[in-house]
C-alpha cells in the first residue's frame, strides 16, 4: 500500500484534538467521527492533514495547490450552514480535479431532498410513506390522503435534527404545531409523512459501478419510556447517556432469510436509481406485516468506528483500517470526467 497525501475536510468545530485524553465521553461524541477516521488513516501510514471548512471555499484551493493532494476524504455535512449546499464542496473538488471520497453531486442533490427521493422511488414503484411538503410559511393543514398518526420532519436536515417523540402527531391542532415548530426552530420546509410503527432497519452499501452491501443493521430498544415510540430521535441518535439509560443500541437485525435478500435488492435499486456512490446508508420501517418502508438514504454516513456502518462492516469481516482504505480506494479509482 503507497502512502497517500489525503486532505480530510469537515466543519472547523469538528477538527479533533490529538488526542481524546482529557475530553468527556459527550464531548468526544460531537468529533468522534473525525478523530478515529484521522487517526486511523495516520495509523495506516498515510499523510493526513485535516481543514475545516464553514463558508469559504478558498482554503481547499490554497490546500490543494500548495499541498497537493492525492484525494480528498470529505466528512462536510453542511456549508454555509446549510445542509443542502454540501454538493456545492464537493463540485469543487471536481473542478479542481481533485479526487475525493464518499458521494457525488447529483447523488447528493437527490437524496437529500426527502421529499424529491421519496418521488423518485415511488415512481420506480418501492414502498414510501404517504406525505406531504409544508413550505416555510405555510400551514400544517390536513392534506389529502394523509392519515394519522404522521410524523412531521425536516424536509433537508439529517441525523435526526428536530425529531423527538412530539414529532408524531395524531389531530390537527399537534400537526399544524409541529409544521410550525419546524419551520420557526429549524428554518426549513416540514414533510409530514404516515408513521410506519415498526422496527427501524438501516442498510449500508458502498461502491461505485459494483456494490457491497453490509449485514442489515437494526435500531433496538430494550426499554422505552411509558408511552414513548421507538423513533431515532436525536437524542437516541446522539445522547450517550440517553442510549444507556434506555437500552438503545445498534446490532444485526434477525430476518428471515428472504425479507433480508429484499431488503438488500431494495438497497440496490434505491442506491442506483438515486446516483448515489462511494458509501450509504439506506433507512427503512418494517411494518408489523412485513413490509419495508424507504424513509431516507444518507450519503456519506457517520464513519465513526462504533457507528453502524463500520459496525455492519465489522459483522462482515471488514475491519475499520480496511474499511477506510476501501473508500480511500473507491474515491481514488472513481471515474473522472477530466
Amino acid at each position: 500500500m503507497r502512502k497517500l497525501r489525503i486532505l480530510v475536510l469537515t466543519h472547523p468545530s469538528l477538527v479533533p484534538p490529538e488526542s481524546r485524553e482529557g475530553w468527556s465521553e459527550k464531548e468526544y461524541a460531537e468529533w468522534k467521527t473525525e478523530y478515529d477516521v484521522v487517526s486511523t488513516l495516520r495509523k495506516i501510514g498515510h499523510d493526513v492533514r485535516i481543514l475545516g471548512v464553514e463558508d469559504e471555499l478558498q482554503p481547499i484551493r490554497s490546500a490543494v495547490d500548495e499541498w497537493k493532494p492525492h484525494v480528498a476524504f470529505n466528512l462536510v455535512e453542511e456549508f454555509h450552514g446549510l445542509r443542502e449546499f454540501d454538493q456545492h464542496v464537493v463540485s469543487f473538488l471536481e473542478l479542481l480535479r481533485v479526487p475525493y471520497t464518499g458521494c457525488n453531486p447529483m447523488g447528493l442533490v437527490l437524496s437529500r431532498s426527502k421529499a424529491l427521493s421519496k418521488k423518485l422511488l415511488h415512481y420506480h414503484r418501492l414502498p414510501v410513506p404517504v406525505f406531504a411538503v409544508y413550505s416555510k410559511g405555510e400551514k400544517g393543514k390536513l392534506r389529502r390522503g394523509l392519515q394519522f398518526p404522521l410524523i412531521v420532519k425536516s424536509l433537508t436536515e439529517e441525523a435526526s435534527e428536530g425529531i423527538a417523540q412530539a414529532s408524531i402527531v395524531e389531530s390537527e391542532e399537534r400537526l399544524e404545531e409541529r409544521v410550525q415548530f419546524v419551520h420557526e426552530r429549524l428554518a426549513t420546509d416540514a414533510i409530514a409523512e404516515q408513521f410506519i410503527d415498526g422496527r427501524e432497519i438501516y442498510v449500508s452499501v458502498f461502491g461505485c459501478r459494483r456494490l457491497t452491501v453490509l449485514p442489515v443493521w437494526e435500531l433496538t430498544f430494550d426499554k422505552l419510556p411509558e408511552g414513548a415510540a421507538p423513533i431515532a430521535t436525536a437524542r437516541v441518535k446522539h445522547d450517550p447517556a440517553f442510549q444507556r439509560k434506555w437500552g438503545i443500541h445498534q446490532s444485526p437485525a434477525e430476518l428471515p432469510t428472504e425479507l433480508r435478500r429484499s431488503a438488500e435488492r431494495a438497497t440496490k435499486r434505491i442506491y442506483r436509481i438515486l446516483e448515489l456512490d462511494g458509501y450509504a446508508r439506506i433507512d427503512y420501517r418494517l411494518s408489523p406485516d412485513g413490509k419495508l418502508y424507504f424513509l431516507e438514504a444518507n450519503p456519506n454516513p457517520e464513519i465513526a468506528e462504533e457507528d453502524e456502518f463500520a459496525s455492519a462492516a465489522a459483522a462482515a469481516g471488514i475491519r475499520y483500517p480496511a474499511l477506510l482504505q476501501k473508500i480511500v480506494n473507491l474515491g481514488l479509482g472513481r471515474p473522472r470526467r477530466f
